[in-house]
């Protein structure tokens, strides 16, 4: 919405801003911006983003709770949060007790 906003309607249209304000993203990645559906963003490439668009992180991201919660490890009836094991990789050792 910020991209349309600021009269630009097209994905390439804005990868060619962002290449004049010194970032060079990929096509591949400029998609998934596009598309609202990022993995991940530096935020010194967000930081270039909202120069060209004018406008904050917070103009850009949106909340969302319930993947925050999704994370949460389980609670028992008891109210107490069930134990885990972490994973290591290989060639580690255990830490110490």
């Amino acid at each position: 919405m910020k991209a349309a906003e600021a009269g630009i309607w097209k994905s390439t249209e804005m990868r060619h801003r962002l290449a004049e304000a010194g970032l060079e993203i990929s096509h591949g990645k400029m998609s998934n911006l596009w598309v609202g559906d990022p993995t991940t963003i530096r935020l010194d490439d967000l930081d270039v983003i909202c120069a060209v668009l004018e406008c904050t992180p917070a103009d850009l991201l949106l909340p969302e709770p319930e993947k925050v919660q999704a994370r949460r490890p389980r609670q028992a009836e008891t109210g107490t949060v069930t134990s885990f094991t972490p994973r290591l990789g290989r060639h580690r050792s255990v830490p110490p007790a």
